[in-house]
């Protein structure tokens, strides 16, 4: 067991406590509800039942924050692919609707984008209501049982009525497949530059470019990937948007590979570079492996489009968990959950231009409550005395950190635990220059090989001062260090909620130069 110097104990109260395991039956997941389920975050977005995983569609219009996300509404496990629906204003505060997109002829839904055609070049809308376009891939499973190499195909579908109602394109599909076997997960933006349509997708381990002056009819331009990245599995889910750094615009192109992850399975890798309408160039050396979450649970995240000019971010979500393990983690009634909105920046390092990810500002609606730990060293002979008995399984942690000259200290943090023993770290490694999450002992993991385990994560910032932000809910926890310069998100599955949070350290001493805690309410309907 490792020694570890514990310093504080903050304690909170369960509001709800979860229920007990149970079969997956029809009559157990109508008895469930959302608050009272065990595992069910109190935050983050889940679907009402079912499998859900990658986000798609993502699309901001007249006042609404669009969420598509894989859903098979038959099963807790994947199946023929849906898409799911919710809208939000704030993108904290979700509400359900029906199911938008459904299997046809063609075959199932798998993900895709949504753009606001707002100049109606697709003529599917009219000037005055401009129509929401859906891109998405068609996966033709019998052709795949075939043997065939064609089967999936981009399609299109459309609303007229803010999304709440969609009718495929009767020329579907609007790009065929020219015989690559993984040939999906279309991205669509508009490119004022060259007044067209941009699509971007995966097709086997590269990323093919298209352009389109109207949504319907499509160019292909150029292919990006060969050389370039990690190529430890299949491309998916890419994206293309710019940023500004230092004044200049650089374009980000994430893609998400499975496996091939920095800590095993899933994981989302980007690339900075330049795009002109045709082709994008990569700024980092061919072998540069970049990751927007080095966590094991961030996986298939895309941007949200049309946000407004006046609100300028780029938003990211991604999607929770990894398929190592996604259809066997120990939940029933419902499967997976979102990552809480990131705002996405570019940044100055000492190792060059890299990404960051920051907590979108909306989050602050859920504070309920605060409490401000004092600045003091932190040894094994000091203590906070600051108790609390909060109600609340819900958190979220602000904490700064210098290691005082001389001091011997290996590794601080924080630790989630509960009454019987089980816990998550959340720490620094000083002798490694690495941040971590351990959750060897965070509960159950008798499901997978994969799930347990120590997972790092490299410092990129070079401050003396380690600044730990982070997000706790039911079954996960987001750590964003050093302003969103290292981040991780795993998930966890303990036998009793998390309750406790302590500061802890190992082998010396650290000053605790301020800490802030914040308990959080729950918003999912």
């Amino acid at each position: 067991m490792r020694l570890l110097t514990f310093i504080t104990t903050l304690c909170f109260l369960a509001a709800c406590q979860p229920s007990s395991t149970h079969e997956q039956t029809s009559d157990a997941q109508q008895q469930d509800s959302l608050s009272g389920e065990q595992h069910r975050p109190l935050y983050h977005f889940t679907p009402p039942q079912q499998w859900m995983n990658d986000p798609n569609g993502m699309v901001y219009y007249d006042g609404e924050y669009h969420l598509f996300y894989q859903h098979y509404p038959d099963s807790n496990v994947w199946g023929p692919m849906h898409w799911g629906h919710a809208v939000s204003e704030d993108m904290v505060h979700w509400e359900h609707l029906p199911i938008a997109l459904y299997p046809d002829s063609l075959g199932m839904i798998f993900s895709g984008s949504a753009v606001a055609d707002l100049n109606n070049t697709s003529g599917l809308g009219s000037a005055e209501n401009p129509p929401l376009i859906a891109i998405f891939t068609y996966h033709n499973m019998e052709g795949e049982k075939a043997g065939e190499n064609d089967y999936q195909t981009q399609g299109i579908a459309y609303s007229v009525d803010k999304g709440r109602s969609w009718e495929k394109y009767e020329g579907n599909p609007v790009i065929e497949n020219p015989g690559i076997k993984d040939f999906r997960d279309p991205k669509v933006f508009w490119h004022q530059e060259s007044e067209r349509w941009i699509m971007i997708f995966a097709a086997a381990d590269r990323i093919r470019l298209y352009n389109s002056p109207n949504l319907t009819d499509w160019t292909f331009m150029s292919e990006f990937g060969e050389n370039s990245g990690s190529h430890g599995g299949v491309w998916e889910c890419p994206d293309l948007f710019p940023l500004l750094v230092n004044g200049e615009e650089k374009w980000v192109m994430l893609v998400s590979i499975n496996p091939g992850g920095p800590n095993g399975g899933s994981a989302t890798q980007y690339f900075i570079g330049d795009f002109d309408g045709q082709t994008f160039t990569n700024d980092n050396s061919p072998g540069t492996s970049l990751w927007v979450d080095y966590g094991k649970d961030n996986y298939a995240g895309v941007s949200w489009s049309n946000v407004p000019e006046s609100d300028g971010r780029r938003i990211f979500l991604g999607w929770m968990s990894n398929w190592q393990y996604a259809n066997i983690v120990p939940t029933y009634s419902w499967r997976s959950a979102m990552t809480i909105a990131r705002e996405l920046q570019l940044v100055d390092t000492e190792e060059g231009i890299r990404l960051s990810s920051l907590p979108v500002e909306e989050l602050h609606s859920l504070r309920k409550a605060s409490l401000e730990v004092e600045s003091q060293r932190i040894s094994a002979t000091q203590s906070l005395s600051a108790q609390t008995s909060w109600q609340a399984v819900a958190k979220e942690g602000i904490f700064e950190f210098i290691v005082p000259q001389n001091s011997q200290v290996k590794e601080f943090g924080l630790k989630l635990s509960n009454s019987l023993g089980e816990e998550v770290l959340l720490g620094y490694d000083k002798m490694k220059n690495e941040y971590y999450v351990d959750r060897s002992q965070a509960g159950k993991n008798e499901f997978s090989a994969d799930f347990a385990g120590r997972h790092p994560a490299p410092r990129t910032a070079t401050s003396d001062t380690i600044k730990m932000h982070v997000y706790i809910d039911v079954a996960s926890v987001e750590l964003f260090a050093d302003d969103g310069k290292t981040v991780m998100t795993e998930i966890f599955f303990p036998n009793e909620n998390f309750l406790q949070l302590d500061l802890y350290t190992e082998g010396g001493e650290v000053q605790l130069v301020s800490g802030n805690l914040h308990q959080l309410e729950g918003s999912m309907p």
